[in-house]
């Protein structure tokens, strides 16, 4: 089986729970107490994305910037 690779975005919730989003895969996203939690999360729902999903994704993420106003 090939590896597939993803980016997870990670944000840290007002209360203070990290909350992280795979932008390659239509609502893909999970959060956990601590990094390590969400990361074990994520790869979960990554899973059951990609078993629900018919064909590959067309998407491909480039990258993050910041914007300052």
């Amino acid at each position: 089986m090939k590896k597939k690779e993803f980016y997870v975005v990670i944000e840290r919730d007002e209360d203070g729970l990290y909350v992280g989003e795979v932008p390659q895969l239509k609502a893909c996203y999970s959060q956990g107490d601590t990094v390590d939690e969400l990361m074990q999360n994520i790869r979960d729902v990554i899973a059951m994305c990609l078993e629900e999903i018919e064909e590959e994704s067309t998407t491909e993420f480039i990258g993050i910037q910041k914007v300052v106003l």
